[in-house]
């Protein structure tokens, strides 16, 4: 996006405050569908679901040219089996088993995709039906571990993606996933890592959304505070094992039909279903606009951890460090790494306000490349949330009391480094 298009909508980059985010509910549980490619732009997006935080669904329009949807389909618009094995077939992929309940979760294996696949096709073949269970093909990493296959690209809308910048920049991990399971496979109720939008586009198949808005979870816990596992269960009109169920408002309710992607705002607590056989892409993501939702978030969790062990608080000398180690093994990462985190983030936004876009920013998949495309006032942004959140970061009682003396710079000089990078870039 050019810097003219940004310089003419300046109410984006307006400070939202944080009850922006989580917008309590949409008239009538409506959802945009978008459906026009050409007339769409990233500012629609940012202005009209980024910031307030709505869910919507692009139309089939938008994956069209996508290697997955012209490839791994039949003419009937089923998985290709044979083409799927022929390049896949020796992978180790996630199956986790959904008839199987385990910690509010559903147990999973990893399995070859060849054995994967010669289940799925029996599943089908007896009626859907299987000693094994119904097995749902979870959490592939399948673009990291196959890089050069032609799969899909992703849509600028959800370019401006920190978590994978981050991650790929320090060769840990990522969040692009590829889902793949019968018709009946479906995922229990959550809210996604770190709070992150998600971005799920149906290669083919259908799927069904349950979606509460940010908040409306907090009605659907029961008495010992814990969310449940099927937001369907009869159980949840228990009024003596679930409250406040009653106050609760009724979901919002999509059917997202092959192609089209679906929009998953930050803080969304969400059931999805397989309604055909169905293959998907999913991203989890992290901007400017909702950074400050996942550190709320990782205050919440390490609130949650203290709690937990207060009682061993003063006897422990290092009672501060186990807190974040435990926090760190729930949710994968402590505050010293979000710190690391927000770095990374703001070097690459000073390196392109100050040396400006080079040769880097032609290559695909890079976060030059996703800077250049959405304009040097999309960088300016992205600092300014960097600095608050930082702000705020440094200024925590418990970020305090660890040892910062690794971090590099120290957070007192990234500060300033942002704060005067923002002001040569705004003369």
């Amino acid at each position: 996006m050019d810097r003219a298009t940004f310089a003419c909508s300046t109410a984006f980059y307006r400070d939202h405050n944080s009850s922006s985010q989580g917008a309590f509910c949409l008239p009538g549980g409506h959802v945009d569908f978008i459906d026009k490619v050409d007339s769409f732009t990233y500012s629609d997006f940012f202005r009209d679901y980024l910031i307030p935080n709505h869910p919507c669904i692009f139309s089939a329009k938008f994956t069209e040219d996508w290697g997955s949807r012209r490839n791994w389909v039949t003419w009937d618009g089923k998985p290709d089996f044979d083409y799927l094995l022929q390049k896949f077939g020796e992978a180790v992929v996630p199956v986790a088993n959904c008839d199987v309940k385990e910690y509010n979760s559903n147990p999973k294996e990893h399995l070859p995709f060849k054995e994967y696949i010669k289940y799925w096709k029996e599943y089908i073949k007896n009626g859907y039906r299987s000693s094994r269970g119904c097995l749902y093909l979870k959490d592939w990493h399948l673009s990291r571990a196959f890089p050069e296959q032609d799969v899909y690209t992703t849509p600028v809308y959800f370019s401006s993606d920190w978590l994978n910048e981050y991650w790929d920049a320090i060769a840990v991990d990522d969040y692009r996933f590829v889902y793949m399971g019968p018709k009946g496979s479906w995922t229990p109720f959550h809210a996604d890592v770190f709070r992150s939008y998600s971005w799920s586009a149906n290669i083919c198949g259908r799927k069904k959304w349950l979606l509460y808005p940010a908040g409306q979870e907090e009605y659907l816990k029961d008495h010992h505070g814990n969310l449940p596992f099927d937001v369907t269960a009869p159980t949840l009109r228990d009024k003596s094992v679930y409250p406040r169920y009653n106050q609760s408002q009724p979901p919002v309710e999509i059917v997202q039909e092959a192609g089209e992607i679906v929009f998953i705002p930050s803080g969304w607590h969400h059931q999805v279903y397989n309604l055909e056989d169905t293959i998907s892409v999913n991203h989890n993501w992290v901007n400017g606009c909702n950074v400050a939702i996942m550190w709320c978030f990782l205050q919440d969790e390490l609130a949650a951890v203290q709690r937990e062990i207060n009682e061993w608080k003063d006897p422990m000398d290092d009672w501060h460090l186990q807190c974040q180690l435990i926090m760190k093994s729930c949710t994968g990462i402590d505050y010293k790494e979000f710190y690391n985190f927000l770095k990374i983030i703001a070097e690459n936004r000073i390196s392109v306000l100050e040396k400006g876009l080079d040769d880097e920013a032609s290559a695909k998949n890079t976060p030059k490349a996703a800077i250049s495309t959405l304009g040097m006032l999309h960088a300016v942004f992205d600092l300014k949330r960097t600095v608050k959140v930082l702000t705020s970061l440094s200024a925590n009682e418990d970020f305090k009391k660890l040892d910062l003396t690794s971090l590099s710079p120290p957070p007192e000089a990234l500060l300033h480094h942002l704060k005067a990078a923002i002001d040569t870039a705004l003369l």
